[in-house]
């Protein structure tokens, strides 16, 4: 009896899309994320915002997408023929079979390596405490005089004396020249940052450059400027390149601008807001010296008024009318007495009058005195022959007595 045949195999036929679907995940998972340079080239930018565009060498390319909400973040504009480097995740496209690049970042090339680096000085300058907000220094509300350090030629220096100029000319500006780009810079600009500190012929310092590349700005991602900075006793605005641009000066500085402008408006106040703030406090001194004046006049005539109470001449003419007062009460007190006293003194004198020996001696009568002036009341109060006196009504006269 024969064996009978083996069944053939099940076949798992793959429909092209399931391929190309697995195609993508072996890709995504397989392969990390890389970084990459080439020449741009078909660069592309739908109505829908995001980037298409082919990456080439001598002898290969690749084609690229990238995203909107990626390709915002990108400082640089794309365009054909540029060399650039790109981090992206290998992908690809199911619709057309496509090997693809997803694109997260994109720069000019030669900027890696400088990003790198200026990504590891970052990290460990923060590591190290030098870019922390307890070291920043405030800035002078109104600086006697402003520094510059920056090139003594270039476009920043004409905008900051400008805006100078605008907001508060009054401020004189000392320029520490130094170049801005090339070998030898970054030391350079240290240096003026250290003679700046030393001479204290400002009261901040103002370090700017204009726009340019990573390449272009790096003298102010130098480690020894940076240390600069922060060892200067003056306090650092940074107003380095575009408001994109970020430096390692600018996390070093006491204040960053976002750019030379910006950091000349910050250094100054407004002249017009300052002037209306003059008037405004111009206006509560005028307010408050007219209190203090007006409590002022209510107190001097208060001590007018009691010194005027206190004085002698108030004192003496107040005593004065008490006296005549007095007087008067005096007058009428006095006038009242004696209009009492003669009441009495009359009726005395009447009461006088009746008893009086001048009255008995009116109707005749006599009053007969010894020599020694005593009353003769009786004859035997005499001797015969002794000399008396004969008082009468109308005078007196002397007798002898001749009998008894």
């Amino acid at each position: 009896m024969s064996p009978s045949p083996t069944p053939a195999p099940r076949r798992d036929v793959y429909t092209v899309s399931r391929l190309n679907r697995e195609a993508r995940l072996l890709l995504e998972q397989g392969l990390p994320g890389v970084w990459i340079e080439g020449e741009l080239s078909n660069f592309a930018r739908p109505s829908s915002g995001h980037w298409y565009f082919t990456l080439k060498d001598e002898t290969a390319q690749v084609r690229c997408a990238m995203f909107r909400n990626a390709n915002l973040r990108v400082r640089v504009q794309p365009r054909d023929g540029m060399q650039v480097v790109v981090r992206a995740r290998v992908s690809l496209y199911e619709a057309r079979g496509e090997y693809q690049l997803i694109a997260e970042h994109l720069e000019e090339a030669g900027e890696g390596a400088l990003r790198r680096r200026f990504d590891e000085l970052k990290a460990r300058l923060q590591a190290e405490g030098l870019f922390e907000a307890a070291l920043k220094r405030p800035l002078p509300a109104l600086p006697r005089r402003i520094g510059v350090v920056t090139s003594p030629t270039g476009a920043a220096i004409r905008d900051i004396v400008h805006v100078l100029g605008r907001r508060f000319p009054a401020v004189p500006v000392i320029v520490y020249p130094v170049p801005v780009q090339g070998a030898g810079a970054g030391r350079e600009i240290a240096a003026a940052l250290a003679l700046a500190g030393e001479r204290r012929d400002a009261d901040v310092l103002i370090l700017a450059r204009g726009g340019g590349s990573l390449e272009d700005l790096w003298a102010f991602n130098e480690e020894v400027v940076a240390r600069a900075i922060r060892a200067c006793p003056i306090p650092v605005v940074s107003g380095v390149g575009h408001e994109v641009d970020f430096t390692i000066a600018d996390f070093a500085a006491d204040v960053r601008a976002p750019t030379p402008s910006g950091a000349a408006e910050l250094v100054v106040p407004d002249r017009a807001e300052w002037l209306r703030a003059l008037g405004a406090a111009r206006e509560r001194l005028a307010r408050a010296f007219g209190r203090v004046g007006a409590l002022a006049r209510e107190r001097l005539q208060w001590l007018v008024r009691r010194l005027e109470l206190a004085h002698p001449r108030t004192r003496l003419a107040a005593r004065a009318q008490r006296l005549d007062e007095l007087e008067q009460r005096l007058g009428r007190a006095v006038r009242r007495e004696l209009a009492a006293a003669r009441s009495r003194l009359g009726a005395a004198a009447r009461t006088l009058n009746a008893v009086s020996p001048l009255a008995t001696l009116e109707r005749g009568y006599s009053i007969v005195t010894t020599r020694d002036g005593a009353v003769v009341r009786a004859a035997r109060d005499v001797e015969v022959g002794a000399d008396v006196e004969v008082r009468t009504a109308a005078g007196g006269f002397g007798a002898r007595v001749t009998r008894r």
